[in-house]
């Protein structure tokens, strides 16, 4: 790979606009492939939630989990929850208690391999040990900055 600057340079370069057009690219593949099998990504985290529950999870546990993630909102991801029990992926009982369908799993089966081959894709090239320092580095920063960031 070529990379935009000698490691000198590199060395001087600015961290907000590197981890921004990072995200910027992960998010964009990310939702455009999602998008091409009919769903969005907060949609996915739901029917993810909820697929891969050891014990039955309610709507306002996922919401809650789920609204901080890249900015979504409460009303958002509530908005996504109601999507997808529309579509007939999960189901919501009386008490709120989300279940997942036989075509919501069938659905979660078909994402969850397209985001392996995302994670695949991402990660071509870099090493877990890489992919570690890399994370340590960005969490690093973080804390350097009084910023609070935490993903289940």
């Amino acid at each position: 790979m070529e990379y935009s600057h000698s490691d000198t340079g590199l060395i001087k370069q600015p961290i907000g606009y590197w981890s921004w057009a990072a995200y910027k690219a992960v998010i964009a593949r990310t939702r455009a492939a999602l998008a091409g099998i009919g769903t969005t990504q907060p949609q996915w985290w739901a029917l993810a939630q909820v697929a891969g529950a050891d014990t039955v999870k309610t709507r306002d546990e996922v919401s809650r989990l789920l609204r901080n993630y890249l900015d979504t909102g409460p009303e958002t991801m509530e908005s996504e929850i109601d999507t997808i029990i529309a579509q007939g992926w999960i189901t919501e009982d009386a008490e709120g208690r989300l279940g997942i369908t036989a075509e919501g799993r069938a659905f979660y089966d078909k994402a969850a391999a397209l985001q392996d081959e995302l994670w695949a894709e991402r990660h071509a090239g870099i090493s877990d040990e890489e992919y570690l320092t890399a994370l340590k580095v960005l969490q690093r920063f973080i804390h350097n900055t009084g910023g609070r960031a935490w993903h289940h």
